[in-house]
């Protein structure tokens, strides 16, 4: 796997200074959370009321304030080296030297997580300036992925299908939904992941909630049983979801579980650079529409992936914006029918320009369980 170096994050840098200029924007603010650490591999050890801030200007260094007790820890990243440190001290007005690295009447897009506490100190600070949300101002500011980045969701995503190679060989029938779900979060660590994230095991009539909460319903022989899980290995995000049966399936079970997978495929099929991401959502509900499912289709079809696991793109109807190479996404449409089952299969891709690139390559068919 090929190692993220502090040449990456300087990339990463000057991208976000080169995105920001050209939507009219004086810099990034940044502040911990997801994109303080993709821009500078750094997240402090707790996330308080002390203030930690990356300032990305348009033109010119970035600069990241940081409290003067947490100096050694930023100092010792693999992005220092591209940012200039700047300390504050406690008992010190700490919005000064924040206010310090903006300009007066600047136009920056900050990040989602910045605490309402720390924006006000600045706003107070910086009267002119205009902040606006990351997510609106520049949404797709972390959707074309790296080289080093797809090797990352290429592992946690043959970790994830590792994960269900193996759950798959545990019992299901008589078992409650939780410990299903716990055998998942076990063995989703036991090959890499740092971090779960979710769990879903929805057996029965519960597989006809999308983001079912694994309960304590035991799971019973004829049950349909979707299985959703994933999280973060080495930083990077796993989101894969199988759909199972116990026992026997009836011949509707088949039906519905073969129009998904045709539908999944279809959307697979769909992705080429320069297609709008609306395109891929309408590709997997044409399918499912025609067989007669439509009204049982009741999400978008797939959500980017990266640091964290639910971040643009958005295949979604009403989305234009085209694919770009090197935007990784998941791809899963399903079909629930209230009160009796659901199914949902579930991949990452990866676009390039020869169209898409699976990271999940376990089986899509329907695997039987006991």
């Amino acid at each position: 796997m090929q190692q993220i170096t502090e040449q990456h994050f300087a990339e990463r840098l000057e991208r976000g200074a080169r995105q920001a200029r050209a939507a009219g924007f004086d810099g990034l603010v940044v502040a911990p959370g997801p994109d303080l650490a993709y821009f500078a591999d750094y997240l402090p050890v707790a996330t308080t009321e002390r203030i930690t801030l990356l300032v990305i200007p348009a033109e010119g260094g970035p600069a990241m304030l940081v409290p003067a007790l947490e100096h050694g820890g930023a100092a010792e990243t693999r992005a220092a080296g591209a940012i200039r440190l700047v300390d504050w001290s406690d008992g010190e007005d700490e919005y000064v030297p924040a206010a310090a690295l903006l300009q007066e009447e600047g136009r920056y897009a900050i990040s989602d997580a910045t605490w309402a506490m720390h924006l006000l100190g600045l706003q107070d600070k910086l009267p002119d300036a205009r902040f606006e949300a990351i997510s609106h101002a520049l949404p797709l500011l972390r959707a074309i992925k790296g080289a080093d980045e797809v090797d990352r969701l290429a592992a946690a995503g043959a970790a994830a299908d590792a994960t269900f190679e193996d759950i798959v060989r545990l019992p299901f029938a008589g078992r409650s939904e939780l410990q299903v779900a716990a055998d998942l979060d076990r063995l989703l660590r036991e090959h890499g992941h740092e971090q779960v994230d979710f769990t879903i095991v929805a057996s029965g009539p519960n597989g006809a909630d999308p983001h079912h909460e694994p309960g304590e319903r035991v799971i019973a022989d004829g049950d349909m049983v979707v299985l959703d899980f994933g999280g973060l290995l080495e930083g990077y995000g796993s989101d894969t979801t199988r759909t199972v049966h116990v026992g026997e399936p009836s011949d509707e079970e088949h039906e519905v579980f073969d129009v998904v997978r045709r539908a999944q495929q279809a959307a697979f099929e769909a992705v080429a650079v320069g297609v709008p991401c609306q395109e891929i959502d309408r590709a997997a509900r044409a399918v499912i529409r025609e067989a007669g499912y439509g009204e049982f289709f009741i999400h978008r079809v797939g959500h980017g992936i990266g640091v964290t696991t639910h971040e643009p793109p958005y295949l979604v109807e009403g989305e234009e914006r085209p694919i770009e190479a090197g935007m990784c996404f998941s791809i899963e449409p399903g079909i629930y029918l209230p009160g009796r089952f659901g199914v949902r299969i579930e991949d990452i891709v990866v676009a390039a320009e020869d169209g898409a690139h699976r990271l999940n390559n376990s089986s899509r068919e329907l695997h039987l369980v006991g």
